[in-house]
């Protein structure tokens, strides 16, 4: 299986070989194996799902099998997504999008709307924009109205919320959008939004 031309592959490889060697560790041979181009699903999915595997294995095989569109991926993707390191979120999301799998937005919702997570909610917000699920408007628009109260830190969800609604175009989101208007962080955004909107 071959996913070496596509750059977020390509920058998750260098971004694990870097952490292992961080770690004081030499690169063990199963990485170059899960990494390079020969590599087969079976493998994959055997580094997915067997007990005591590092975090690198099961990372690369799910990325791989999303790409491959194996729904064997799914759940673990899903996790990633919600990964306190937001570049195991970005390399998760690529993946989720090029899987297709229909539970996806669904998923994404979940974790953009979980309060107790919304430190880790930007990259489902971004992906639930990308996706252009019947899920998404309602999701950004209950997790940008929880952004609005004063003195929120998460205002990056935040904004990532009126920029995605705008790119969805959806006239459901146009009462929250004028809401934010006043916002500090969010006015600008919020009008570019409207504008799409009344294209």
């Amino acid at each position: 299986m071959n996913s070496s031309a596509d750059p977020e592959f390509c920058s998750m490889i260098d971004r694990l070989r870097e952490e292992i060697g961080n770690g004081g560790e030499a690169v063990p041979a199963a990485f170059e194996e899960l990494a390079g181009r020969t590599v087969g699903t079976a493998r994959l999915h055997q580094a997915l799902t067997a007990p005591g595997q590092p975090l690198w294995a099961r990372e690369i095989a799910a990325f791989r099998l999303g790409l491959a569109g194996d729904p064997r991926a799914f759940e673990a993707l899903v996790l990633l997504l919600n990964h306190r390191d937001p570049e195991r979120c970005v390399s998760a999301a690529h993946a989720l999008t090029r899987l297709g799998d229909p539970r996806t937005a669904r998923a994404a919702a979940a974790l953009a709307t979980n309060e107790l997570r919304v430190a880790y909610a930007l990259l489902p917000v971004r992906l639930l924009a990308d996706l252009r699920a019947p899920e998404s408007v309602p999701a950004l628009v209950t997790v940008l109205e929880r952004r609005l109260a004063p003195g929120d830190p998460y205002w990056r969800v935040g904004l990532a919320c009126v920029e995605g609604l705008g790119t969805l175009g959806d006239p459901a989101a146009q009462e929250i959008l004028r809401t934010a208007l006043p916002h500090p962080r969010f006015g600008e955004a919020a009008r570019t939004a409207l504008g799409r909107l009344a294209k």
